[in-house]
C-alpha cells in the first residue's frame, strides 16, 4: 500500500467515525463524588448523578412549630449515618409546612459526617435500582429524595419504588434511604367506585377490593410516617417574626408587621411556613 492510498484510507475511516458519532449518544459526564448533593439526570436511556453546585441551605432552627417531626427525622438520620438500623420516611400533609425543608436541613446538619442527597424526579423513579447500584460501593450515606410524590394509574415508577422500598429479591443497599414528601397519604388517587369491589361474606368477614389494597401497600412500605398540619395564627406569626429577624429587620419594625402578615395569609389562602417566609422577604425589603 502506497503512502497516498494509506492517507486516503485514514481519511475515509475518519469520515465514517464522525458519522457514527453523530448517531451515538454522547458519553455521560464523570460523577463528582466530592459534591454533597446530586440530581439524577437522563440523556436518552442513560442516567447519571449531576452534582449540585449551589445547595439550598436551611438550618433546623429555622423550622418552627414542627418539633416532633424534627426530632423524629433527626433521630432517624443520625441512626442512618452511624450505620444503625433506620427507616425510609414518608412525610405527608399541608403544603408549605416544612416537609422538603426538613430533608435539606438534614443535609446541612450532617454533610460533614458523610451524608449525601440525591434528588430524583417522579418520572425517573424507574431508575431507582440503577441509582442504588451506582452508589452501593461508596462510603458515604445517601438519602434519595422524592419531592411531591404521587402517582396516577399505571405509572411505571410506582412499582419501581415498591421494589426498592421492600419486596425486591435484590437488597436495596445499606447506604441508601428514601425520604419522600407528598400531599397524599396513600400516594395514589382513590375513587368512590372502588368501594363497590369490597366483598361481604355471610359470616361477616369483609374483603376489601384488591385495588384499594394495592394503593395502600406502597405507603405502608415506608417505616416512618410524619404528618404535617396547617399552622395556627400565633404559630404563623412566630415564623414571620423569626424570618424578619433572620433577614435583618429592626425590632421596631417587626411587631407592626402583624396586620399585614395576617392580610397576606388571607390573600394566599394559607397559613404556612412558606407563606410566612415569602411575606417576611417582602416586608424586610421595604423596611431594612
Amino acid at each position: 500500500m502506497t503512502a497516498n492510498e494509506f492517507t486516503t484510507l485514514i481519511q475515509r475511516a475518519e469520515r465514517v467515525l464522525s458519522q457514527l458519532e453523530a448517531w451515538l449518544p454522547p458519553a455521560t459526564p464523570e460523577i463528582d463524588w466530592t459534591a454533597h448533593a446530586y440530581r439524577w439526570r437522563k440523556r436518552g436511556a442513560r442516567g447519571w448523578l449531576d452534582s449540585v453546585r449551589h445547595v439550598a441551605r436551611i438550618d433546623l432552627d429555622d423550622l418552627q412549630h414542627i418539633e416532633r417531626q424534627k426530632n423524629v427525622i433527626d433521630r432517624n438520620t443520625q441512626q442512618f449515618i452511624e450505620k444503625k438500623p433506620a427507616n425510609n420516611v414518608l412525610m405527608t400533609g399541608a403544603r408549605g409546612t416544612g416537609k422538603s425543608s426538613l430533608v435539606k436541613a438534614m443535609l446541612a446538619a450532617y454533610a460533614d459526617r458523610g451524608l449525601r442527597l440525591i434528588e430524583v424526579d417522579k418520572s425517573d423513579l424507574g431508575d431507582l435500582a440503577d441509582i442504588v447500584e451506582l452508589v452501593a460501593g461508596r462510603p458515604e450515606r445517601y438519602i434519595v429524595f422524592c419531592d411531591d410524590l404521587s402517582f396516577e394509574e399505571g405509572e411505571a415508577g410506582y412499582k419501581a419504588l415498591k421494589s426498592v422500598l421492600d419486596g425486591s429479591v435484590a437488597a436495596s443497599g445499606d447506604n441508601v434511604l428514601i425520604y419522600a414528601t407528598s400531599n397524599r397519604r396513600h400516594l395514589m388517587p382513590e375513587y368512590m367506585s372502588e368501594n363497590l369491589q369490597a366483598k361481604h361474606q355471610p359470616d361477616g368477614e369483609i374483603h376489601p377490593g384488591e385495588t384499594v389494597e394495592e394503593k395502600i401497600s406502597l405507603s405502608e412500605r415506608f417505616g416512618l410516617w410524619l404528618s404535617f398540619y396547617p399552622f395556627k395564627q400565633d404559630d404563623y406569626l412566630d415564623i414571620v417574626y423569626h424570618w424578619l429577624r433572620e433577614l435583618g429587620c429592626p425590632e421596631q419594625h417587626i411587631e407592626p408587621s402583624r396586620t399585614e402578615a395576617l392580610q397576606w395569609t388571607l390573600e394566599r389562602g394559607s397559613r404556612s411556613g412558606r407563606v410566612a417566609y415569602q411575606f417576611a422577604r417582602d416586608w424586610a425589603a421595604r423596611h431594612v
